[in-house]
């Protein structure tokens, strides 16, 4: 009685650890011996997640080809020769299950849930150590992959600022991604209608098919490269004119100072912009009304104190063309012996021939 309670609780465990990973479709398999295909399967897709995790040596693909067996005779015998060496691999505690005689061990009341239930504590264990890195600050955590495992840190970020802005809580552990969007539709499609009517309409409101998605690529490309020619030149006149505070004679005592205030903010000015067209998709329709910058609502962000300054009598410093006159040549009397030879006077006519 002792016994099949304990294997009541075992697979209730291994039940809850199943739907916890996202792995709803196996229940069923859960039940079953390794001559089961499903089972087989079941744990195929276990293992590979675990090696895609980093966990194993094998590649992912490796994993799959070596516990996808199949349906054939010898199916159940190459499954459990090729589980002992998962197993070994992964320092199950368990030795009746990655001993030689696995066959008798599989055989035994339980042991399929305690297999299932030591996968299950292993991929969740991976996933938690995998998410960890990525929040980890720290760039020792960092796990390799250069800007990719940046740029997925980056996401993780996003996600928990989109979560905390709806007001949901944190996913657990082995949540799948698609799960998560549909919360997140959920979520969304039920604050909607808490809006004002009109809100959140989209400024891009026609359908893109295949061609128009390139035109819009080969745009995106084109004002960008312009973009970039621009604030090129712009970065370059920032530099020349900071350039120019350093000729002083003040400015060589303070040299290093005035560096270490500017390199900073000039660093964090790059060529390149961060406009894609995954902004233009977000945009929405009151993106294109242009507020004045005179307007009441405006002036009372933007009014500051140094507007009330009036300016005297400043010096006129010209610079009209249209009230200059063109300058016109000033004519003199011919002076005498001017324009001449220096010895005699000019002598116009034919040359004589050299006899």
């Amino acid at each position: 009685m002792e016994g099949a309670e304990a294997e009541a609780q075992e697979r209730a465990a291994v039940t809850r650890d199943l739907l916890a990973l996202g792995y709803e479709a196996f229940l069923g398999a859960a039940a079953l011996g390794p001559s089961c295909p499903e089972f087989r399967a079941l744990c195929a897709r276990l293992a590979a997640e675990l090696a895609s995790l980093g966990i194993l040596e094998r590649e992912r693909e490796e994993v799959v080809e070596a516990l996808s067996v199949g349906n054939g005779p010898g199916a159940e015998e190459k499954f459990r020769r090729q589980l002992v060496g998962l197993l070994q691999e992964l320092h199950c505690p368990d030795r009746s299950l990655c001993g030689e005689d696995c066959a008798a061990a599989l055989r035994t009341p339980g042991a399929c849930l305690r297999l299932l239930r030591f996968l299950c504590t292993e991929l969740q264990a991976a996933r938690l150590l995998y998410l960890h890195s990525r929040l980890d600050p720290n760039p020792a955590a960092t796990p390799p992959g250069g800007e990719g495992a940046e740029e997925g840190a980056g996401l993780v970020q996003e996600l928990i600022l989109i979560l905390q802005a709806l007001g949901l809580p944190r996913p657990t552990l082995g949540t799948l991604a698609s799960r998560l969007l549909r919360e997140l539709h959920a979520k969304v499609s039920e604050l909607l209608p808490s809006l004002p009517p009109g809100s959140l309409e989209p400024l891009l409101s026609y359908p893109l098919d295949a061609p128009r998605w390139e035109a819009l690529e080969s745009l995106c490309q084109s004002l960008q490269s312009q973009y970039c020619c621009r604030r090129c030149l712009l970065l370059k006149r920032l530099d020349l004119t900071t350039s120019a505070f350093h000729w002083s004679d003040r400015a060589e005592a303070q040299g290093e100072a005035m560096k270490a205030v500017l390199i900073p903010f000039r660093e964090a000015l790059t060529p390149e912009s961060e406009v894609s067209i995954a902004h233009v998709l977000a945009a929405r329709a009151d993106l294109s009304r242009l507020v004045p910058a005179t307007s009441k609502a405006t002036r009372q962000v933007t009014c500051c104190a140094i507007n009330k300054v009036l300016m005297g009598n400043v010096p006129d410093r010209g610079g009209r063309p249209n009230e200059l006159e063109a300058p016109m040549p000033s004519w003199q009397n011919r002076r005498e012996n001017g324009g001449g030879q220096k010895a005699g006077h000019q002598r116009w006519g034919r040359k004589k021939k050299k006899k």
